[in-house]
Parts: structure tokens; sequence; C-alpha cells
């Protein structure tokens, strides 16, 4: 097993371990790592150092940033699993959907879905009220 640190295209960084080398690239082409924070999958690895001789207060940074991480994951699955007994999942036609309850084409409710980055801009530029969620996946890569 390797643990390395790693990051996304927002600059979170956070780590993984792998059981070596070869099974990070996989992952990574396969895009099933994702970053805790903000669900990118745009991942890669940040420069590490060793972690001999270690301060005992970067020890205590370090376990307090880990704790803040699992903290993060842990409540994005509880929005997850809000959202999911809540709201009506529409899948890919969520851009249609949202624009559907928008001009009152269709009842109110909450919905929630997938949305390509074209179909979110023209929603904003729409002035079609939503909201981008990280969306965690239910397995721990």
């Amino acid at each position: 097993m390797i643990l390395f640190e790693l990051k996304c295209t927002a600059d979170h960084r956070f780590e993984a371990w792998f059981r070596d080398g070869t099974s990070f690239g996989n992952q990574k082409a396969a895009g099933t790592i994702q970053c805790p924070m903000c669900g990118d999958n745009n991942i890669e690895k940040a420069p590490m150092a060793p972690r001999i001789n270690r301060k005992h207060n970067e020890d205590d940074r370090h376990k307090k940033q880990q704790k803040l991480q699992a903290d993060i994951i842990q409540r994005l699955g509880e929005l997850r699993d809000k959202i999911e007994q809540n709201c009506d999942y529409v899948g890919d036609r969520f851009a249609e959907e949202a624009r559907k309850i928008h001009y009152g084409e269709s009842d109110p409710r909450d919905i929630y879905g997938e949305a390509t980055p074209t179909e979110t801009e023209a929603l904003q530029e729409e002035g079609v009220t939503f909201h981008r969620l990280p969306w965690l996946s239910r397995t721990n890569s």
C-alpha cells in the first residue's frame, strides 16, 4: 500500500491509499477518484515530502486536516441522503425539468439530477435558480 497526497483542479488537497502506483494510474484514468471537498474527478498527485522526523505540531496539524476532511465527507453524505429522500430524481433531464418549473409549465417541486456545463450555463443565463453540489459516490475509492 502507498499513500499519495492528491489535489484537484481547485487545489483542494487530500490523501488516498492505493495498492501501488499503477492502481492510482488506473483509477485516475477511469475517473473514479474524487475530491472529497468538491467532487472533482480531475485529480493529480501533489508534491509531497517523506514523513520522516516530522515535528509534533506538524502531526497535530495533519490530524486536524484529516479530521476536517472526514467531517466534510460525512456531511456531504448526509446532504446527499436528505436530497435523495426529499427531492425527485430527474436524471439527465435536469435542465429541462428546472426550466419547466421556472416558467410555470410544471408544478413546483424540488428536483436533482445531472446537467452538462453548457446546460448549466444556459440555465444561469435564463435566471433559473439551482445549485451545483459535489456528489460523492457511495463507495470510497
